[in-house]
């Protein structure tokens, strides 16, 4: 699953479009995020109910379902993220691999209707935090392992970017 023109180089999602996607991080403020968010949630739900969401259509590209699940992860992954941002100094994200936990919560298995429940909650639940960020919050810190920096709002902007990537993956796959 290939969505950077330079994976070495997290901040591109920050600086460019989305060769991709189009999506264009530069557009939008962290107080955009919410709105944005809930658009996409509610997308998610249709997608699930197709009868061919266990397909693969590329052998290079994860199935909708696949896909689905991840989103539902990184929406769970970037709401506790999001807290720790919130209440802790500059933390350091604990790593997580979003390909073992692929096979390891075997996404292609799932059931698509759990699936779509989960995501649509995950995806309010992380919308609500955004919301509920103070004006004075979004440059606060936090850091992943690999040595990227967000404050609250690069945070949210590069985020914001991976449900919208994912939902055009599954549209033109």
């Amino acid at each position: 699953m290939t969505i950077t023109p330079d994976t070495k180089d997290w901040t591109w999602v920050l600086n460019q479009p989305c060769p991709e996607c189009g999506f264009d991080s530069r557009t939008i403020t962290g107080r955009d995020v919410p709105a944005l968010l809930r658009f996409n949630v509610a997308e998610w739900p249709a997608v699930l109910a197709d009868p061919a969401v266990r397909d693969r259509r590329r052998p290079d590209a994860w199935s909708p379902l696949e896909y689905a699940c991840h989103v539902r992860d990184v929406f769970r992954i970037y709401t506790y993220r999001l807290g720790l941002i919130l209440t802790e100094d500059d933390p350091l994200f604990p790593n997580w691999d979003q390909d073992e936990t692929a096979v390891a919560e075997r996404y292609g298995e799932q059931e698509p209707g759990t699936v779509s429940a989960e995501l649509v909650a995950a995806g309010e639940a992380l919308a609500d935090a955004f919301e509920a960020v103070p004006d004075d919050a979004w440059q606060r810190t936090g850091n992943r392992s690999d040595g990227a920096h967000f404050t609250v709002e690069t945070f949210a902007r590069y985020f914001v970017h991976d449900p919208i990537h994912h939902l055009h993956d599954v549209r033109t796959s």
